[in-house]
Protein backbone atom coordinates (compact mmCIF):
# COMPACT_ATOMS: atom_id res chain seq x y z
CA UNK A 1 0.00 0.00 0.00
CA UNK A 2 1.63 3.30 -0.83
CA UNK A 3 0.78 6.24 1.27
CA UNK A 4 1.15 9.92 -0.38
CA UNK A 5 1.53 13.22 1.64
CA UNK A 6 -0.30 15.75 0.78
CA UNK A 7 1.11 18.90 1.47
CA UNK A 8 -1.30 21.22 0.84
CA UNK A 9 -3.11 19.37 3.32
CA UNK A 10 -0.58 19.78 6.33
CA UNK A 11 0.24 23.37 5.68
CA UNK A 12 -3.42 23.92 5.97
CA UNK A 13 -3.93 22.37 8.96
CA UNK A 14 -0.99 24.38 10.51
CA UNK A 15 -1.85 27.67 9.76
CA UNK A 16 -4.98 27.01 11.17
CA UNK A 17 -3.43 25.34 14.49
CA UNK A 18 -1.58 28.71 14.41
CA UNK A 19 -4.74 31.32 14.05
CA UNK A 20 -6.79 29.38 16.84
CA UNK A 21 -3.98 29.75 19.17
CA UNK A 22 -3.40 33.37 18.17
CA UNK A 23 -7.02 34.25 18.28
CA UNK A 24 -7.22 32.24 22.02
CA UNK A 25 -4.91 33.60 23.65
CA UNK A 26 -6.06 36.69 25.90
CA UNK A 27 -5.02 40.18 25.07
CA UNK A 28 -2.14 41.83 27.28
CA UNK A 29 -3.19 44.41 30.25
CA UNK A 30 -3.04 47.92 29.24
CA UNK A 31 -0.02 49.55 31.33
CA UNK A 32 -1.91 51.08 34.20
CA UNK A 33 -0.54 53.61 37.08
CA UNK A 34 -1.76 56.02 39.78
CA UNK A 35 -0.06 58.74 41.03
CA UNK A 36 1.16 62.81 41.02
CA UNK A 37 1.74 64.83 38.06
CA UNK A 38 3.72 67.85 37.02
CA UNK A 39 4.40 69.90 33.92
CA UNK A 40 7.29 71.39 32.11
CA UNK A 41 7.77 75.00 32.75
CA UNK A 42 7.62 77.36 29.61
CA UNK A 43 11.29 77.74 29.74
CA UNK A 44 12.32 74.25 27.97
CA UNK A 45 10.20 74.99 25.05
CA UNK A 46 12.78 74.50 21.99
CA UNK A 47 15.01 72.06 24.04
CA UNK A 48 15.93 68.32 22.99
CA UNK A 49 13.60 65.85 24.56
CA UNK A 50 15.64 62.88 25.23
CA UNK A 51 14.01 61.01 22.50
CA UNK A 52 15.68 63.29 20.04
CA UNK A 53 12.31 65.78 19.43
CA UNK A 54 12.32 69.50 20.12
CA UNK A 55 9.86 69.72 23.23
CA UNK A 56 7.11 72.29 21.82
CA UNK A 57 4.67 73.57 24.87
CA UNK A 58 1.87 73.77 22.25
CA UNK A 59 2.05 69.77 21.35
CA UNK A 60 0.19 66.91 23.69
CA UNK A 61 3.58 64.87 25.12
CA UNK A 62 4.95 63.52 28.04
CA UNK A 63 7.98 62.33 29.99
CA UNK A 64 7.96 58.75 31.25
CA UNK A 65 10.60 56.65 33.19
CA UNK A 66 10.31 53.58 31.42
CA UNK A 67 7.07 53.12 28.76
CA UNK A 68 8.51 53.47 25.02
CA UNK A 69 9.02 56.39 23.46
CA UNK A 70 5.73 56.94 21.04
CA UNK A 71 3.36 54.92 23.38
CA UNK A 72 0.55 57.35 23.59
CA UNK A 73 -1.25 57.57 26.88
CA UNK A 74 -4.65 58.39 28.48
CA UNK A 75 -4.28 60.86 31.25
CA UNK A 76 -6.87 61.63 33.47
CA UNK A 77 -7.31 63.90 36.36
CA UNK A 78 -8.95 62.04 39.57
CA UNK A 79 -9.59 65.38 40.93
CA UNK A 80 -11.58 67.05 37.84
CA UNK A 81 -11.74 63.70 35.92
CA UNK A 82 -10.27 65.74 32.79
CA UNK A 83 -8.73 63.63 30.51
CA UNK A 84 -6.21 63.83 28.07
CA UNK A 85 -4.22 62.15 25.35
CA UNK A 86 -0.37 62.51 25.16
CA UNK A 87 2.77 60.82 23.09
CA UNK A 88 5.79 60.04 25.44
CA UNK A 89 8.51 61.33 24.34
CA UNK A 90 10.77 62.12 27.36
CA UNK A 91 12.62 60.23 29.88
CA UNK A 92 11.38 61.52 33.71
CA UNK A 93 10.13 62.87 36.02
CA UNK A 94 13.42 63.19 38.14
CA UNK A 95 11.25 62.85 41.24
CA UNK A 96 10.55 59.71 42.82
CA UNK A 97 7.11 61.48 44.06
CA UNK A 98 5.96 61.77 40.35
CA UNK A 99 4.72 59.23 37.66
CA UNK A 100 5.11 61.39 34.63
CA UNK A 101 5.63 64.53 32.72
CA UNK A 102 3.38 66.67 31.19
CA UNK A 103 3.34 69.40 28.23
CA UNK A 104 1.81 72.88 29.18
CA UNK A 105 -1.02 72.69 26.76
CA UNK A 106 -1.45 69.16 27.93
CA UNK A 107 -1.62 70.68 31.75
CA UNK A 108 -3.86 72.87 30.23
CA UNK A 109 -6.64 70.26 29.31
CA UNK A 110 -6.37 68.67 32.64
CA UNK A 111 -6.85 71.98 34.90
CA UNK A 112 -3.45 71.69 36.51
CA UNK A 113 -2.36 75.51 35.73
CA UNK A 114 -4.36 76.68 38.93
CA UNK A 115 -2.71 76.37 41.95
CA UNK A 116 0.93 74.57 42.87
CA UNK A 117 1.12 72.40 39.10
CA UNK A 118 0.50 68.91 40.82
CA UNK A 119 -2.71 66.65 40.79
CA UNK A 120 -3.00 63.13 41.29
CA UNK A 121 -3.60 61.27 37.98
CA UNK A 122 -4.49 57.77 36.53
CA UNK A 123 -2.47 57.14 32.91
CA UNK A 124 -3.46 54.32 31.18
CA UNK A 125 -1.71 53.20 28.21
CA UNK A 126 -3.13 53.19 25.16
CA UNK A 127 -2.78 49.33 23.43
CA UNK A 128 -1.97 48.78 19.73
CA UNK A 129 -3.71 47.32 17.96
CA UNK A 130 -3.39 44.70 14.64
CA UNK A 131 -4.99 46.19 11.64
CA UNK A 132 -6.00 43.71 8.37
CA UNK A 133 -2.95 44.66 6.26
CA UNK A 134 -0.78 43.48 9.25
CA UNK A 135 0.16 46.62 10.20
CA UNK A 136 0.24 47.91 14.14
CA UNK A 137 -1.11 51.13 14.58
CA UNK A 138 -2.19 52.61 18.30
CA UNK A 139 -5.67 52.60 19.05
CA UNK A 140 -6.48 56.37 19.86
CA UNK A 141 -9.17 56.41 22.76
CA UNK A 142 -12.90 57.87 21.90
Amino acid sequence: MQFQINYKYIQSLVLLAICFTTFAQQPDTPFTQTGLASYYHKKFNGRRTTSGEIYSSKKLTAAHLTLPFGTKVKVTNLTTHKSVIVKINDRGPHSKKKIIDVSYRAARHLGMLNGNGIVKVFIEAIPIIKTPDDSFRQHEAQ
